[in-house]
């Protein structure tokens, strides 16, 4: 009798596990064609030609923000970047690609603009946070351009980067996502 029940357990307990064996590997394959889906949409990043801030991105900034008098252009290597003062009084960066379309926009932020859970966590992991530099990085959607902040390309997404000295007081970068969730991102050199 005991022979029949672990006979007939057997070929269930094979089918199980053979499940469970499968859900990583697909997790896996599912993972790399959605990273492969990912990396065709994303354009990479094109070093600009000549040393002029481009005309059309000129014009694409006048479309975007309207008469702004005090803008100050530079061309860096991948980007035109146009420092101005919104109309809302706040001191703002526009970046433009190769195509002289907008990449997203960077403005200063405060610790307090962070979400409470990113507050609460960097609170308990590292010090000297109160007065630390904060960006928000503003993705332009439309745009598929990665960025580049502090040195480090990253994919197009809205972002906080937080400058943080950490236990080897060390000046570091944290990227925080509008949820809250904290990362490192970079050294500051």
């Amino acid at each position: 009798m005991k022979r029949l029940i672990v006979l007939m357990a057997l070929p269930m307990f094979i089918a199980l596990c053979a499940a469970n064996a499968q859900d990583p590997l697909m997790a896996r394959a599912d993972k790399k064609e959605i990273r492969r889906e990912k990396h065709a949409e994303r354009k990479s990043l094109r070093a600009l030609r000549g040393k002029e801030v481009s005309y059309a991105s000129k014009m694409r900034f006048g479309q975007d923000f309207g008469n702004i008098s005090d803008v100050v252009w530079e061309r860096t290597t991948y980007f035109d970047r146009a420092s101005f003062t919104s109309k809302e009084g706040k001191p703002m960066t526009a970046f433009y690609d190769e195509q002289s379309n907008l990449v997203g926009t960077t403005t200063p932020a405060k610790f307090s603009d962070l979400p409470p859970a990113a507050q609460r966590d960097i609170e308990k992991h590292y010090k000297n946070y109160a007065n630390a530099n904060v960006i928000y990085f503003d993705d332009n959607e439309f745009n598929q351009t990665n960025m580049i902040i502090y040195g480090e390309e990253f994919e197009d997404e809205d972002n906080y980067f937080l400058e943080v000295k950490d236990d080897n007081n060390k000046l570091i970068v944290l990227r925080v996502t509008p949820e809250g969730e904290v990362t490192y991102f970079s050294d500051i050199k």
